[in-house]
Formats: C-alpha cells, sequence, structure tokens
C-alpha cells in the first residue's frame, strides 16, 4: 500500500510539473520583475489557486503582474508606511508556527489611521516582508488576529476589507496558511458573516475562530504553535511587546534585502537616531527563494 500511495504522488507531482511548463509556456517571455516573480513556486500556486486550469491561472497571474507594474508593492520602502505601524497593529512575529510559517501578529484595536490607502500598503509591504522571510520550500503564512477588546471605533470600512480581501485571493493566492481570530466579539462576528460572502471558500476554511478558556480552542492553538512562544494574548506563555523602533529597525534591513532580492537600486534612508539601512550588508537568515510572492 505504501509503494501504490508513493507512486501516485510521484504520478501527481509529474502532472503538475507538467502544469507549470504549460503556464510558463502560455505566459511567453518574461524579463526583469515577472521573470523573478513567476518562479516555479509561484505558478504552482496560481495553479493551485485555480484548481490547475492552465488557461485561468495564466489569466490570473496576468492580471497580477498588471497590478504589481503599477502598485509596485515590492518597492514599497518601511518609511513609507512607518507610520501606520506605530501602535503595532500589524507585525512580524519573533516565531514561527509549527508547520515553520511566518506569522503576522494583528490588533485592530491598535487601529491609528483611518486612511483607506494607507491601511492596505501598510498590510501589503507586510505581506511581502512576511514572503521575505519564509523558510526555504515554505510558501505560507500565518496569522495571529487579537480582538480583545475590538469595537466598532477600531472597524476598517467595509470597502477597504473589500479591496483586502480582493487584493489578498487575486495577487497573493495561497499565501494564507491558517488565519485565528482571537476572542472576537459577538457584534464582529455578526459582521464576519457579510466578509465571508467576498472570501473563496478555500480561504473561509482557514479561518478559525478561537476563544479563551476554551478546550477545542486550546488544542487547536497548542496543535498549530508552541505555548512557550504564543503570547498570553493568544493563550500561551510569551509577553508581547511592540517595540516600534526594533521593529523599525528590522525593516530597515529587510528592506536591504527586498530591494537587493528585486534586484532595484536601493536608496539611503536614515532613521532619526541614525540608522541607516544601507549600512546592513548581512545575508538574510532565510532563504530568498520563496521570496516571489
Amino acid at each position: 500500500m505504501f509503494k501504490r500511495r508513493n507512486a501516485h504522488q510521484l504520478d501527481e507531482d509529474s502532472q503538475q510539473d507538467n502544469k507549470v511548463s504549460k503556464l510558463r509556456s502560455a505566459l511567453g517571455p518574461l524579463s526583469g520583475h515577472s521573470l523573478v516573480f513567476c518562479s516555479d513556486a509561484s505558478l504552482k500556486r496560481y495553479l493551485d489557486a485555480r484548481n490547475w486550469n492552465v488557461e485561468k491561472a495564466k489569466k490570473m497571474i496576468e492580471e497580477t503582474l498588471k497590478w504589481r507594474s503599477t502598485y509596485k508593492p515590492h518597492e514599497i520602502r518601511w518609511h513609507q508606511v512607518a507610520h501606520e505601524g506605530e501602535t503595532g497593529k500589524i507585525s512580524r512575529a519573533s516565531f514561527h508556527d509549527r508547520q515553520g510559517r511566518v506569522v503576522l501578529i494583528m490588533r485592530p484595536t491598535m487601529q491609528n489611521s483611518k486612511s483607506a490607502e494607507g491601511n492596505i500598503r501598510h498590510l501589503v509591504y507586510l505581506l511581502e516582508n512576511a514572503i521575505l522571510n519564509l523558510p526555504r520550500g515554505q510558501e505560507q503564512m500565518s496569522w495571529l488576529i487579537d480582538f480583545t477588546g475590538w469595537s466598532m471605533a477600531a472597524n476598517v470600512p467595509m470597502k477597504t476589507t473589500r479591496d483586502i480581501v480582493y487584493i489578498l485571493q487575486n495577487h497573493y493566492p495561497e499565501r494564507l496558511g491558517m488565519a485565528f481570530l482571537y476572542n472576537p466579539p459577538r457584534l464582529f462576528q455578526a459582521g464576519y458573516k457579510a466578509i465571508k460572502y467576498f472570501l473563496d471558500p478555500r480561504t473561509a476554511q482557514k479561518v478559525k475562530f478561537v476563544y479563551p478558556k476554551d478546550k477545542t480552542s486550546d488544542e487547536l492553538m497548542k496543535s498549530h504553535f508552541d505555548v512557550e512562544n504564543l503570547p498570553k494574548e493568544f493563550g500561551g506563555k510569551a509577553t508581547l511587546a511592540y517595540d516600534h523602533e526594533e521593529f523599525s529597525r528590522q525593516m530597515y534591513e529587510d528592506d536591504v534585502k527586498t530591494a537587493k532580492y528585486w534586484g532595484l537600486e536601493e536608496k539611503q534612508y536614515t532613521e532619526p537616531n541614525g540608522f541607516n539601512a544601507a549600512d546592513v550588508v548581512s545575508e538574510p537568515a532565510t532563504s530568498l527563494a520563496s521570496a516571489a510572492s
């Protein structure tokens, strides 16, 4: 039985590789940013998102390439969005989940801006940053969203939410591994029904509602995270403390890595404390092979 299952997997891998080759041929000659972006791993994600239909995947990835050529997410730099992150409403965690996925921590109660474009660019920047820091062979990230203390005052307008969902699903397909919504109030749960309407069924299945002092929720979180690393705000034992200056330092360093990956000439931007991103010469700790979003 093991050999039959293994042979089936090999056959499936061969079929997928064949679809990737067909998609690459259908896309035609690529250069510059498009060539870097269209790695085999990226093509597989787009094919997966379109049930391995080459024509549909081609249309989807062409739309993404068009969006990236105008929105230029890979050219957004921390100094352009740092003001949106002053409260730590979204940050990259210092730990991974049990699958080795990069973790983004989101705290809606820390919302500090009413700018729809500002919120979206800040999120897109951190999506690109999370992808940059993915371990070799890992294509997805996890989201931890803390709704403790949430109220309508901190709510993002529905249009902004729709725009975010559209960007995530159409331009970052199969990047979300799991999203854990911790301690969402009933008011949000009611509103989520409207949001769910815009979610692809596969994406919706990745969204998990978890609650404090709930056995099922505790088991779910422990199955995905080491409680020693998981912040107390999410039922773990670690302390979550956002230091904007230290986080900014990390982002400035990563901006240099981003520019290097995409073959861009990085300008020198200096923080108020004198830290210069261009002075960073160290290589990223994780592979950039997965960095194409």
